[in-house]
């Protein structure tokens, strides 16, 4: 799948710049242009590999580069005010080489929280290619105004796109671990996930072909209906170069190797769906009652095979409930086998109602401190027996 990624805030361009990363090293092909808007400057010029004719600054005239200081409502309002610059970037997309907009944004800060909306509606408007969100969930413990604004960035992100796919930063923060080492980890978490369900069907002249070939057409059906989506993940080291080739894939005949027979395959596969199924899925959720889903396996040809796959998917559409269970497998020479599963149109979602009440809460505060500051505030400055007068 072909996709013209733009990052909104600080967060959507570091993860844009990854995918970019990503692309280079496994050769994926997914990302066609890259695009990075913010109204912070320092946060452009800390990106390493989006072209900077495709770093958009906005909201010069009000914050004069220096962001928005996490007010999601002003990252709105600029975005908005702006927007013609970012359709600037935009039109030297070859949008006729690509197959959705994914616009990517962390949801608990300003400018992304504010714009990915923004801009997920202009685009709507525009075109007609799907235009998807990457949404990213902070943590509960990065403070009440992030969740609050994640809160409500979540709700009009996942009304302005066809479809939002959510991260929850809390589910992979790590004891122990810096601030920095943290967000890197998180960031090659999601490139990794995201990577392998996106590259399926995008083969090279010298890629082999799969079997059961996962192309655009599926991830835009099971992304269909709009909703918000959860990925899950699991993957296995395997030995390249260990014979087998093409019929291992029917009969496991092809090396006389153990784990390269057709029951240890099949098996292997099965084990991986159900590990990316009942796992850390990118939002924690249940997934019975998910609407749609997508089954993608990676790995070298000989490590996959047809009955594997069918288990894999019959045993997701008995999990589910659904009967839109798609799949299919990915060749690629990379020592592991890797499943990906997209399971989009989950409405169990736990975090979610969390995170609304956290926000409720902190909104609440929020009024209750700035009613009492301005009594303090009064307090402080009008004297006890009105005689001053103010000078205008």
């Amino acid at each position: 799948m072909k996709l013209a990624m733009i990052g909104f805030g600080q967060a959507g361009g570091k993860i844009v710049d990854r995918f970019l990363d990503y692309d280079d090293r496994t050769n994926s092909g997914i990302v066609r242009a890259a695009i990075a808007v913010n109204s912070a400057k320092a946060d452009l010029m800390g990106l390493e590999r989006i072209p900077q004719d495709n770093r958009v600054l906005i909201g010069q005239a009000r914050v004069k580069g220096h962001g928005v200081g996490a007010d999601n409502e002003l990252g709105a309002e600029i975005a908005e005010e702006d927007i013609d610059e970012v359709q600037n970037a935009i039109d030297a997309i070859p949008t006729h080489e690509v197959d959705a907009f994914l616009v990517v944004a962390g949801m608990g800060g300003g400018t992304g929280s504010g714009g990915a909306p923004v801009l997920a509606k202009h685009l709507q408007r525009i075109y007609t290619i799907p235009v998807y969100g990457l949404g990213v969930l902070p943590g509960t413990d990065e403070g009440g105004i992030y969740t609050l604004n994640a809160a409500r960035s979540f709700q009009t992100f996942v009304r302005e796109v066809d479809n939002l796919l959510v991260f929850d930063n809390d589910s992979w923060r790590q004891t122990g671990e810096s601030v920095e080492g943290g967000y890197e980890q998180i960031n090659e978490e999601i490139v990794r996930r995201f990577g392998l369900l996106f590259g399926a069907g995008e083969v090279s002249g010298d890629q082999e072909v799969a079997e059961s070939v996962v192309d655009s057409s599926e991830i835009i059906n099971t992304l269909s209906g709009g909703g918000v989506s959860t990925v899950g993940f699991a993957s296995e080291e395997v030995d390249l170069n260990t014979g087998g080739g093409l019929l291992s894939r029917f009969t496991g005949d092809g090396s006389g190797e153990d784990d390269l027979d057709a029951a240890n395959t099949t098996n292997r596969i099965t084990s991986l769906v159900r590990k990316a199924a009942l796992g850390r899925l990118t939002l924690p959720c249940e997934i019975e009652g998910t609407e749609r889903a997508l089954l993608v396996l990676g790995g070298p040809s000989e490590y996959l095979n047809r009955k594997g796959i069918e288990r894999g998917r019959k045993w997701l559409e008995e999990e589910t409930g659904s009967m839109e269970v798609r799949g299919g497998d990915y060749p690629r020479e990379k020592p592991e086998v890797a499943a990906a599963i997209l399971l989009s149109g989950v409405t169990n979602v736990p975090r979610i109602k969390r995170l609304q009440q956290v926000a409720i809460e902190a909104q609440d505060n929020i009024d209750d401190i700035q009613a009492e500051s301005e009594e303090n505030l009064e307090e402080l400055v009008e004297d006890d027996e009105d005689e001053l007068e103010p000078l205008f």
